[in-house]
């Protein structure tokens, strides 16, 4: 049985691209060969970006051709325009990821174009896409979806216009993300049943920060609406450098667990996944890594088998 809930995992981008220090290439490969052994299926391995803006990125195209000699997975990677994409795509990147803020603040400091440039941008992306990698998806990503720390509030009508925009242009799905963590759960239900409505099951991921305690209940929130996939980070690394104040993305090992209490299988296997942590410590040597799960362990007699019968 296919599991219930995609755990979609972005530390090696997300994470590593939110810290000071630079994980050697060797260690991320290791790192991410235990995430694979966990039993992660979709992991953004690598944002395509100049090595001068994010050397912690520099090593992209060689990390995406090890995650490809991995089995049964799909391999992401973050672009922020068309270069980007195309230097991915001929990586063999299998997923594209586009962030699209809907904070015109936001969108200006992170990529240096307004949210409706971002559009003809992604349109770009798409056919180069078309063009050369045809197989290849490409998902959207609304940042700034529920506040910005720059902007401040953001119309839920624009996230909805936006996210319709995105869609009607042609990418696989829109997601959303809490990117500076201000979202609550009863502002993710809402929004993500408006997005339902509008685009149906081109709605995607949610991707929610832990920086005010509610990671967990916001990606609770999202489920009960219908949301089946997740953005999460082993221990918690990554935030956004653009956006001050943000910081925590969802710990993977809480949210797997969370599910799996619940008897909804997300196919990861939770002994394995709290090993990974190991070669993420010893490749970033002295990084603060967040869990609860991780600091309490397993309940006595948990078996993820046992909570699904």
């Amino acid at each position: 049985m296919p599991p219930e809930v995609l755990i979609s995992e972005v530390g090696p981008r997300d994470g590593l691209q939110s810290v000071q220090a630079t994980m050697p290439t060797a260690a991320k490969l290791r790192w991410i060969d235990a995430l694979h052994a966990a039993g992660l299926r979709e992991i953004e391995v690598a944002s395509f970006v100049p090595a001068k803006l994010l050397p912690q990125m520099a090593d992209a195209a060689e990390v995406v051709r090890h995650a490809l000699s991995l089995p049964g997975w799909t391999v992401m990677a973050l672009v922020p325009n068309r270069k980007g994409a195309e230097a991915a795509l001929r990586a063999g990147v299998q997923k594209l990821t586009l962030p699209v803020s809907a904070s015109q603040a936001h969108s200006l400091a992170n990529v240096r174009k307004t949210p409706l440039e971002m559009l003809d941008e992604v349109r770009a992306v798409l056919s180069l896409r078309d063009a050369i990698a045809p197989q290849a998806k490409v998902e959207a990503g609304v940042s700034t979806a529920f506040g910005c720390t720059l902007q401040g509030a953001v119309p839920e009508d624009d996230v909805v216009r936006l996210a319709a925009a995105l869609a009607e242009a042609g990418v696989d799905d829109v997601g959303l993300s809490d990117t500076t963590g201000m979202a609550n759960p009863a502002q993710v239900r809402r929004l993500f049943q408006r997005l339902f409505a509008q685009i149906g099951d081109r709605t995607g991921a949610a991707h929610m920060h832990n920086t005010r305690g509610l990671g967990l209940a916001n990606c609770l929130a999202a489920y009960d609406v219908g949301v089946r996939t997740f953005d999460s980070s082993l221990g918690g690394l990554g935030g956004c450098p653009y956006a001050p104040g943000a910081s925590g993305n969802v710990v993977t090992e809480d949210l797997v667990f969370m599910f799996e209490a619940m008897g909804v299988s997300t196919g990861v296997d939770l002994a394995r996944l709290l090993a990974a942590r190991a070669p993420l410590q010893q490749g970033l040597p002295g990084e603060p890594l967040y869990g609860m799960t991780p600091e309490a362990g397993l309940p006595k007699g948990f078996a993820q088998e046992l909570q699904r019968g």
